[in-house]
């Protein structure tokens, strides 16, 4: 099996003539151009092509703007166009474009310019294609056929209100944020102001008209958004996948689903056709990740991943999960070389042939998400590391098997696949993010990385494992985290604390926990019930201890034969 097949034009036109005449059996493209040589545009003018947004999210991590942030050369876009082709996409990361024929005198007259390097083919099959009209957003409410193709089945529709665990304003959306700490960082703020999300998926039927995205809408929290499928069209009338995306990270329903980061801004952008699957898709992704950058987002979900496709062919095989060579594995890597946050799923593939993670997942520069049960087990369904090259993969898991989404007739769904586990995480990263606006995207990778209860010994299945949004936090504030078995201590935050206090450290171990807390009058304030340790990273959010005196406090921890006493002071 091979990545991409490369056409030369000499065999194309003669397979061409000889079974189609004047039509070639492909009908979508990618040429690749030489230079970019004679460009309008200039890299001390990066305001001319790049948002001010775009431009500052540079200047935050010392990134320098080079050859790839220039726009391809519209004299060269123009003369493809004038062949009488139709562009669809563009990228200057590549330095190429996409574009539909069906005449081989075209793709002759095309590979006829100097300026041209290769043609590749990247679709093949039959369709009536339509480009709609670039301005104003599609309100339709048709639903299509919908192949989620980083989906799994979906369980019954779930209304039971008794199902939430934990605190109510989060419904049935608790266990899969507090599993990750990602409650803590809402509960100091962070809830994503200030932030924005760009999710590339196959499309977000109903977004514009669901009441789970109302707080969205009129908060002026979607900013905005484009398909580069069918460029022009409309994103709210194509799959229900990018809308339950969506949901985890921006869903706003209090006692029934509130997203990990319900209060960033949103960019939803079609990359991916959903009835099928080509390697144009990958260039889309491509395209749809520049316009990400270019409008300054912050953090790039993608519950996307590439092996095989309808043109055989062009499959993939392992040895390409290495992080180089697939298009949109380096399109991944590009994009976070452009300073944004890339978060991707790990795949389905857990128990399918394949059964490793599949593109972009293997870039070594985003984060990889794996999933989980809400028990913290491996869900059997998601793909495996490493990568081909030997990196840890996924990087991190979080739940993704019986995840709560918003679904197409107002309620709230269970449902299963890393495509859940990426947003939940992707949320939760941006709030972290917002919390420390000065680090870089690969800060707030290691952060998450080394917050995880598998941190010392990563595996195949769940990587580096569940992340700690409250270890993360606190590594991201140099604070430094005790480990209970060596220094017989325990970390507490905030000291002095005013409602809530958490409690952390690192174990060797797993075994049950006592927590307890009692005044200066050996009354007991507090008391935990059924907590364990695990092995690795551990933290404890005890709330409700605002009605607690002023005054010292002790906490006392019990495992095992261990006992350790630390003091507290409340405000």
């Amino acid at each position: 099996m091979k990545f991409i097949t490369y056409i030369f034009l000499s065999l194309l036109l003669a397979v061409s003539y000889c079974t189609f005449s004047q039509q070639v059996s492909y009908h979508k493209f990618v040429v690749f151009f030489k230079d970019k040589h004679l460009t309008p545009y200039q890299l001390n003018h990066p305001a001319d092509f790049l948002s001010q947004a775009a431009i500052d999210r540079r200047a935050r991590q010392n990134i320098s703007l080079d050859s790839t942030d220039l726009p391809v050369n519209p004299v060269y876009l123009d003369s493809i166009a004038q062949t009488g082709a139709l562009i669809l996409n563009y990228s200057k990361w590549f330095n190429s474009t996409t574009f539909y024929t069906t005449d081989s005198v075209v793709l002759q007259k095309i590979f006829a310019f100097p300026f041209v390097k290769t043609i590749q083919n990247v679709a093949k099959y039959k369709k009536e294609f339509k480009v709609g009209n670039q301005n104003g957003l599609d309100k339709s409410t048709f639903i299509p056929h919908d192949r989620n193709t980083d989906l799994q089945g979906f369980n019954s529709d779930v209304n039971n209100k008794s199902l939430s665990e934990g605190r109510d304003d989060y419904g049935l959306g608790y266990r899969q944020i507090s599993m990750a700490g990602g409650n803590y960082l809402h509960d100091i703020g962070f809830q994503g102001q200030g932030m924005t999300i760009a999710i590339l998926d196959a499309g977000f039927w109903g977004v514009d008209t669901l009441n789970a995205f109302d707080s969205l809408w009129m908060n002026a929290q979607i900013k905005g958004t484009r398909d580069f499928v069918e460029p022009g069209g409309g994103v709210f009338n194509q799959s229900t996948h990018g809308m339950m995306v969506l949901s985890l990270m921006g869903a706003n329903l209090p006692g029934k689903l509130v997203g990990t980061a319900p209060k960033a801004s949103f960019w939803l952008i079609r990359t991916e056709e959903g009835a099928t699957e080509n390697i144009i898709e990958e260039y889309n992704w491509a395209a749809g990740a520049e316009f990400a950058d270019s409008v300054g987002a912050d953090v790039i979900n993608s519950s996307l991943g590439y092996t095989t496709f309808d043109d055989s062919t062009q499959n993939h095989t392992y040895s390409q999960m290495d992080g180089n060579t697939t298009a949109v594995t380096i399109a991944a890597d590009m994009a976070a070389s452009k300073g944004l946050l890339v978060v991707n799923s790990a795949g389905n593939s857990g128990t399918n042939s394949w059964h490793y993670i599949s593109a972009p997942a293997d870039a070594d520069s985003i984060l990889t998400v794996g999933a989980v049960d809400k028990n913290r087990k491996y869900a059997i369904f998601s793909s495996k590391g490493p990568s081909y090259d030997g990196r840890v993969k996924p990087n991190v898991c979080t739940m993704g098997f019986a995840a709560f989404v918003a679904n197409s007739v107002g309620g709230v769904t269970s449902g299963n696949g890393t495509s859940f586990a990426s947003p939940i995480m992707a949320g939760m990263a941006t709030c972290l993010w917002q919390a420390h606006p000065n680090c870089s995207r690969m800060d707030i990778i290691r952060a998450i990385e080394q917050s995880s209860d598998q941190y010392t010994s990563p595996d195949t299945l769940e990587g580096y494992g569940i992340p700690n949004m409250v270890v993360a936090h606190l590594i991201l504030s140099d604070i430094p985290i005790s480990n209970i078995d060596v220094e017989n201590q325990f970390n507490v935050f905030p000291n002095p604390f005013i409602n809530d206090v958490n409690i952390f450290f690192r174990s060797s171990d797993s075994q049950q926990v006592l927590i307890e807390i009692y005044d200066m009058n050996c009354r007991q304030v507090f008391r935990s019930t059924d907590i364990n340790r695990l092995s690795g990273m551990n933290s404890y959010h005890i709330v409700g201890l605002d009605e607690l005196n002023k005054g010292i406090y002790s906490v006392i921890l019990t495992s095992g034969k261990l006992r350790t006493i630390k003091k507290i002071f409340k405000l």
